[in-house]
């Protein structure tokens, strides 16, 4: 079976095991779970793989949501247009 089917695959389930609150490390150990009792045929190597190739999907649908660097709550610097004003 194809890796890239594979991940397609599951990375389409993703509501299932995800829940109502997807967080990645959460996302990890259900992907681990589900590989090993529907895909219990591959390799470490290739279970490996499809875990990195949907968790990369799903973030890159935004599925674990936003995380923040610095401080949300600091002001935004102005610009430099606006700061020559």
């Amino acid at each position: 079976m194809e890796l890239n089917h594979i991940i397609a695959e599951i990375t389409d389930q993703a509501d299932e095991f995800l829940g109502d609150k997807p967080h990645r490390n959460h996302a990890q150990s259900a992907l681990a779970a589900l590989i090993e009792r529907d895909y219990f045929e591959l390799s470490a190597a290739n279970r490996a793989t499809v875990i990195a190739g949907v968790l990369a999907a799903l973030e890159a649908d935004e599925r674990f949501g936003v995380e923040f660097v610095g401080d949300p709550f600091k002001d935004e610097p102005e610009s430099e247009k606006e700061a020559e004003k």
